[in-house]
């Protein structure tokens, strides 16, 4: 079976979400990182916010990136650990059509490698979502960087063999896929 991949790169618009109640614009090295990373890549920042950890007020960012017809993928760095006020999975795992369960288990294993044993506490995680695919990371600018340069960057480039997320999303023009052997 071919494999659905482009000769140039898909630019996808990029949600940028930081979940804290303690970083502002000047200190959210962690979005930062994020947003510099993708634009590096060739993709579009679709919008940037920073909210509370709240798992209502993450549920309404979310949502209206999801329902928007024009954002691809969200980032979502932050509120994925234990303290009583880390609540982003559950914010967002209720609003998944599909787990990527992939993702938290491969994140903690690269983690593994750069923090020992305290990745266990990291519950990232990612899933598709009415077309658009969400990763949820720590809020540490280096677990960002473990998750884009070794994950999600790959899963988001329609350039990626033998597969990627890019065919999965919404307003994908199918026919600027080719088929390879």
């Amino acid at each position: 079976m071919g494999k659905l991949i482009t000769e140039t790169l898909i630019p996808l618009n990029i949600a940028v979400l930081t979940v804290s109640d303690t970083r502002t614009e000047e200190t959210d090295t962690s979005g930062q990182s994020l947003v510099q990373r993708l634009t590096d890549h060739g993709h579009l920042l679709a919008d940037k916010k920073i909210v509370i950890d709240d798992i209502y007020i993450i549920r309404a960012a979310v949502s209206a990136w999801i329902a928007d017809t024009t954002t691809h993928a969200i980032l979502i760095t932050g509120g994925t650990g234990f303290t009583a006020r880390d609540s982003t999975p559950e914010a967002i795992k209720p609003i998944l059509d599909k787990t990527v369960e992939g993702f938290g288990e491969l994140f903690r294993q690269l983690s593994f490698e750069q923090i020992g044993t305290s990745t266990i506490q990291s519950r990232a995680l990612a899933g598709l979502s009415n077309g658009t695919i969400l990763f949820c990371m720590p809020g540490s600018t280096n677990a960002c960087k473990t998750a884009w340069d070794s994950i999600i960057c790959n899963q988001l480039d329609s350039r990626q063999g033998p597969c990627n997320f890019v065919p999965q999303l919404k307003n994908i023009n199918m026919l600027s896929c080719i088929s390879r052997e």
